[in-house]
């Protein structure tokens, strides 16, 4: 930190950040007060405003988590419960512009990750982008997702969903603050991926969003995978359970304590019912008051201009790493088909030969891939994309870009896969196998194209970029979809198979 180092005074107070050659950067912004003690399950307060310049050069601490060796939180990562804090990246010297705000909400399964991964260092995209990106900390797992308000006593009081209600927080921050960082908070574009994309499709369901962003982007959201309080009160009973005592004595035990038994419901959770996650929002019937994929469905949400889609190759990295999360067994998916009915009693469900019908020419070996990519990501995102375009301009696409080596691995475009293309972050070191085969001049195109995509979204337009196919928005009539490959094309009604099989009507999955 020095004399030349860049500073912004705003409402929140004074912060000096680091610059980076074209692009400063202030890490470690605290946006709410400490989440500790007594605060544990309670919702997110305010910071107060701090006197006197504060060094916003160090990523605040990391959300309490098991380490994940899919996922590097990066050198220094700190976990600490007081974890409430964001990111702002933008072009140097850019107070007084008005930028277009980029928000970040980033994903892993609503248990991992941290808005300093590495990944999600915001240089390259708002260098090519000239955009302001802020990168947002949220609770996670039990400590963010689990609902014990339901256990409230007038000693002891719980709130429910907390990480959503910290993103809420966090948006009201850059409403106040962001334009002494250079950033116009009347443009303001909330995006995510996977749990991200979640917490997006969630917020154009959540009425007190309204006004707080004016744009989203939802990659690969498990949009029905928000559950109601019923089921919030049997993983919360669980959760005590695994700990061994009640709600209140829950509140006074070590943070590792907490992530150990929320790991503990997190795998038991889909094993005993494939498909279902653990932890994820809750549709309390106050903050979130219905299921988020009906109300898009229905074109009741938030009426923003939204960019939506999914992967090629969801389910494949859920296989690759073992994890409980996806029914991908022929046995699973059964029982998940058995439990369907139990979930959607008031609806006619698809016919298991129709469904079937709709995966001709899929090997055997890969069909339940595809119904659990399908089931978790692809339905949910088509039924949004209709509904939505009623009321807002929806741009829907599917990543279909693999590497070589990634394709000879079996992973192909996974899930998670363009997150290195809309960052401008493509791996390198050679430990990392993507481009053990080559293909890095093609990925580097596509994530130029790519950003250059988010980015004119981002300050108002269409999804467009230069020399590339001009993306046609979502309708029911066309339902053109962009896929993103080596060259950008456009399909029409690219998912008819699909919504020949499951139909138009959103179910709600287990």
């Amino acid at each position: 930190m020095t004399d030349a180092s860049p500073h912004v005074q705003c409402a929140a107070g004074e912060f000096i950040g680091a610059g980076l050659g074209t692009v400063d950067v202030f890490r470690g912004i605290r946006y709410a007060a400490p989440p500790i003690g007594g605060r544990r399950w309670r919702d997110p307060l305010p910071a107060p405003s701090v006197v006197g310049p504060i060094d916003a050069t160090t990523f605040g601490g990391v959300a309490p988590q098991q380490i994940n060796p899919a996922l590097t939180l990066g050198p220094g990562a700190r976990q600490d419960e007081d974890c409430l804090f964001l990111n702002v990246w933008r072009p140097a010297g850019a107070s007084g512009r008005a930028l277009p705000v980029m928000v970040w909400l980033h994903g892993g399964a609503y248990t991992f990750g941290s808005s300093s991964q590495p990944l999600y260092d915001g240089g390259a995209l708002v260098e090519s982008g000239d955009v302001v990106v802020v990168t947002v900390n949220y609770r996670i797992g039990a400590l963010g997702f689990l609902d014990l308000s339901s256990f409230s006593t007038t000693d002891q009081q719980f709130d429910g969903n907390l990480a959503l209600k910290d993103i809420l927080l966090a948006l009201h921050w850059v409403k106040d603050n962001i334009e002494d960082f250079g950033g116009d908070p009347s443009k303001v574009t909330v995006f995510g991926e996977s749990a991200g994309g979640g917490l997006v499709t969630t917020l154009l369901a959540t009425p007190s969003a309204a006004g707080l962003f004016s744009r989203a982007i939802a990659e690969s959201s498990p949009a029905t995978s928000v559950y109601g309080p019923a089921r919030a009160r049997s993983v919360a009973e669980r959760f005590l359970r695994e700990v061994g005592g009640d709600a209140a004595s829950a509140r006074s035990l070590p943070a590792s304590e907490i992530v150990r038994a929320a790991m503990a419901v997190f795998a038991a959770v889909p094993t005993e019912v494939p498909g279902t996650l653990a932890f994820a929002p809750v549709i309390d019937g106050t903050l979130v008051p219905e299921a988020p994929a009906t109300v898009l469905k229905e074109g009741r949400a938030l009426p923003v201009p939204l960019i939506i889609g999914t992967n090629h190759d969801e389910a494949s990295f859920f296989r690759f790493m073992k994890s409980p999360l996806m029914p991908i067994t022929g046995p699973d998916i059964e029982r998940m088909f058995a439990a369907m009915q139990v979930e959607n009693p008031t609806v006619e469900l698809p016919s298991r030969e129709a469904v079937l019908a709709s995966y001709e020419g899929v090997r055997q070996k890969m069909l339940g891939l595809g119904i659990a990519r399908d089931i978790a990501f692809r339905l949910p995102t088509i039924w949004i994309a209709e509904g939505h375009a009623a009321v807002a301009p929806v741009w829907l696409y599917r990543f279909d870009h693999a590497t070589r080596a990634l394709q000879a691995i079996g992973l192909g475009a996974t899930h998670g896969a363009e997150l290195a293309y809309v960052w401008g972050n493509l791996p390198t070191g050679r430990k990392d196998p993507t481009f053990l085969l080559g293909g890095r001049r093609t990925a580097e195109r596509i994530s130029g194209r790519v950003r250059a995509r988010w980015t004119a979204f981002a300050r108002g337009g269409s999804p467009d970029a230069p020399d590339a196919v001009a993306w046609t928005p979502y309708d029911a009539h066309t339902r053109e979809t962009l896929v993103i490959d080596a060259d950008d094309r456009i399909v029409a009604d690219l998912d008819a198979p699909l919504r020949a099989g499951w139909g138009d009507t959103v179910l709600a999955f287990p």
